[in-house]
């Protein structure tokens, strides 16, 4: 319960409440694995619709330029012509007029038959093909609200285990409590002992060159790390400086 036991800033961080909205920093790190998980099969469907792509476009121009067609007419005519009346003329002309052909013959032809007959995906298939990937992601989204769940179910069926895990929960907070300045001074000294990099020594430098600049700074707490406000107290020793909100201090 919040009037029970109202949690400090820095242990806010630690827990998580059902009832936000937002995705809170401990179920961060649960959908961002799942989503790694999903970029394989992403990269598959991206070289699936990017070779398919490809051997359209190249198949397109094969049909494209290496279509041939051919055209071939022929034209046969035989005529004899027996002149004359008498009986020999006349005998040649109903033998020999037989063969008086004619004929006229036109082919075309094409290899339009062994060319390739691709078929583009349309925008439906290449919607049909993303709709399942997108619904993972959307699944690994909503993944973090169903864990959520997980207690109130496990709390409906037993409910003694739930009370037993509140107690444990409780007295953790209270054991941990206990020796939260230590573990906070042990977190403060090792930040301490870090080397920092190249642009907060240079921001520190110019803030003790020019005291003024440390109003424009923006300045967080040493051990939450909230931001910082005009009631921050700093520490007083020289060498220090760092700053803490009311409730670290």
């Amino acid at each position: 319960k919040r009037t029970l036991l109202p949690l400090r800033r820095a242990e806010v961080s630690t827990v998580i409440f059902p009832c936000r909205l937002a995705m809170q920093r401990l179920e961060m790190k649960n959908m961002v694995l799942e989503l790694l998980e999903c970029i394989p099969p992403l990269l598959l469907l991206l070289l699936a619709c990017g070779l398919d792509h490809v051997l359209f476009t190249t198949l397109s121009v094969i049909q494209q330029h290496s279509f041939v067609q051919y055209s071939f007419h022929s034209s046969h005519h035989l005529a004899v012509h027996v002149m004359g009346t008498s009986l020999m003329a006349r005998l040649l002309r109903s033998t020999v007029g037989a063969l008086n052909t004619s004929s006229h013959s036109q082919l075309e032809t094409s290899n339009f038959a062994c060319l390739p007959q691709p078929r583009s995906m349309g925008r439906q298939r290449y919607a049909g093909s993303c709709l399942p990937l997108a619904v993972l992601v959307l699944l690994c989204l909503a993944q973090v609200y169903t864990y959520r769940l997980r207690r109130a179910i496990a709390a409906f069926y037993f409910p003694k285990r739930e009370k037993s895990r509140v107690l444990y929960f409780y007295n953790k907070l209270l054991r941990q409590r206990q020796i939260f300045v230590q573990r906070q001074r042990k977190l403060v000294a090792r930040r301490a002992r870090q080397h920092p990099g190249l642009g907060p020594s240079l921001r520190e430098w110019c803030c003790r060159r020019w005291p003024r600049l440390r109003r424009w700074m923006r300045r967080s707490c040493t051990v939450c790390g909230t931001p910082g406000t005009p009631r921050d107290r700093v520490c007083p020793a020289p060498a220090c400086g760092a700053p803490y909100c009311r409730p670290c201090w």
